[in-house]
């Protein structure tokens, strides 16, 4: 194990984006604030005497969901606590990525700090021992309905503090959650009353799941831009489209700072001269090429409502019931995974029709008709070679799987808990198919980006602008140039790595929107 030198502070107030992604992806430490440990701790004894009160309270000395009218005698509440986090975690099918895990486990921590929630301090301070140790709970992909919130897969990170369940150590390997613990020196968690509902009543794991894929989106939808920028090039498109004044004339806020990227990776750009006189016959390019701002644009507009909403949903205390400020134990409906279920299905909707544009766009450098002047399929010996047919393809599948993905989750509703939860917001779902969803979108700009490079390769000896450019000489370090067909699949992959890594935006250079 590797320790992080990157730490976050976890108190009452909320986390940033850029703190559940140092913690979810780059392992950074956490710090529990000890003024809201304290607050914390003030919290817990509104619990304690109401542990003791002979009236029964949901959640500290009654049973749960359809069983809440159940009065449990103090002797059988921590039973109720473990039991409840036993039979909740209930998780099937594959393993759920470790990036998602620390992100669910940070946020629910977080909301621990708030105060708002009953717990003691220690479970707190467990929380986030786990977290620093890098034990990482076996969570499963099916088994939560996002509403109560992620039950299934928090219970699974419940479990591990107590001791039980499976988990991952820092190298990776499987083991029972007890010894998890036991090799990192931490000492289970025996929950006390409230404390299993308060660890399993979040809707940590799709909000996870959306900072995680608003993160990827910030990089991806940077790149279609890019991707967008050679195609136009390489197939002696216009930037006349992008000018800012025309855009202004339609004040979509994401379709401006799409525009400003294609005006910025265009400029210089000697094969955009080279036709740009009245001799060029072009009236205006094809839609794919002309209205990538309008379409970029939109997917970013869509994704910085996403935002506005995570924000807020990291500033939430989400458990049920909850301590408010003035000391009442209330139940409520915070849980319930609507506001998240809704626009991560936004954001699939948009990465669909952002990829869509892009293999329409490959597909114009392999047609001739429709190319001007590029070979057939960009093959270099044509009837003999195949060029890069079969990638566009490729993209095509991937594209077609998308538009499935874009279906929405959120819609649909299937009752649980024998009625008592009869609307459920299946945000988690949601979540899952987007992730799906980003992956495909990369892979299709990756093919898009790939192709374009050859086609601006095969404009030689026009250059292309100086950061369309770049990129294509990045892409030549995973990809060789035209040339007599070959494996195509593992030079795919290797443009893929680019574009997931970043090295792409990189390589285009700063004052990218």
């Amino acid at each position: 194990m590797t320790p992080s030198n990157e730490f976050v502070t976890v108190g009452t107030g909320p986390v940033s984006f850029e703190d559940v992604v140092a913690v979810a992806r780059r392992d950074a430490r956490i710090v529990l604030e000890p003024q809201s440990l304290a607050g914390v701790d003030a919290t817990r004894r509104i619990i304690d005497s109401l542990a003791e009160d002979a009236d029964p309270h949901y959640g500290i000395s009654t049973g749960f969901g359809a069983l809440a009218t159940t009065f449990i005698t103090p002797d059988r509440r921590a039973q109720l606590q473990a039991s409840l986090v036993r039979s909740h975690a209930a998780g099937s099918g594959p393993e759920v990525e470790r990036e998602v895990v620390r992100a669910l486990m940070l946020l629910r921590l977080s909301t621990l700090m708030t105060g708002r929630t009953g717990v003691r301090p220690a479970t707190a301070e467990t929380y986030a021992a786990v977290l620093n140790a890098q034990i990482t709970p076996v969570v499963h992909e099916y088994g939560s309905l996002g509403c109560s919130g992620d039950l299934a897969p928090l219970a699974h990170c419940a479990l591990v503090v107590m001791g039980e369940g499976q988990a991952r150590d820092a190298t990776g390997t499987l083991l029972g959650g007890g010894d998890a613990l036991a090799a990192a020196g931490i000492a289970p968690v025996v929950l006390a009353e409230k404390e299993g509902l308060a660890l399993i009543n979040g809707t940590d794991g799709m909000l996870g799941m959306l900072v995680l894929a608003l993160d990827d989106l910030a990089r991806l939808l940077t790149t279609a831009d890019i991707a967008a920028a050679m195609s136009v090039e390489a197939l002696l498109g216009t930037d006349a489209a992008f000018a800012a004044d025309l855009q202004q004339l339609r004040p979509q806020l994401g379709q401006a700072d799409s525009a400003a990227n294609l005006r910025r990776l265009l400029h210089g750009s000697a094969l955009l001269a080279s036709h740009a006189g009245p001799e060029d016959t072009s009236v205006q390019d094809a839609y794919s090429l002309r209205c990538a701002p309008q379409v970029h644009g939109a997917a970013r507009d869509t994704a910085a409502h996403a935002a506005l909403v995570a924000g807020r949903e990291l500033a939430s205390a989400i458990d049920n019931p909850v301590v408010t400020v003035d000391g009442r134990v209330s139940s409520n409906g915070n849980f319930h995974g609507a506001p998240l279920g809704y626009v991560l299905d936004f954001l699939a909707i948009a990465s669909a029709d952002v990829a869509s544009m892009s293999e329409r766009r490959t597909d114009r450098h392999l047609d001739a008709s429709r190319s001007k002047g590029l070979p057939p399929f960009l093959a270099h010996e044509v009837g003999v070679d195949s060029g890069l047919m079969i990638a566009q393809y490729t993209a095509a599948g991937i594209v077609s799987e998308l538009k499935r993905l874009a279906a929405p989750a959120s819609v649909d509703s299937i009752p649980s808990s024998a009625m008592q939860e009869d609307h459920v917001s299946m945000g988690w779902h949601a979540a899952r198919k987007l992730r799906r969803s980003l992956d495909g979108l990369g892979r299709v700009l990756a093919i898009e980006i790939m192709t374009a490079a050859r086609s601006l390769d095969l404009r030689a000896p026009l250059t292309p602008a100086a950061a369309t450019g770049a990129v294509r000489d990045l892409v030549r370090t995973v990809a060789a140039g035209p040339g007599h067909d070959r494996f195509l699949s593992p030079e795919i992959e290797g443009v893929v790595g680019l574009v997931v890594s970043g090295a792409v935006c990189l390589a285009a250079g700063s004052g990218l929107a």
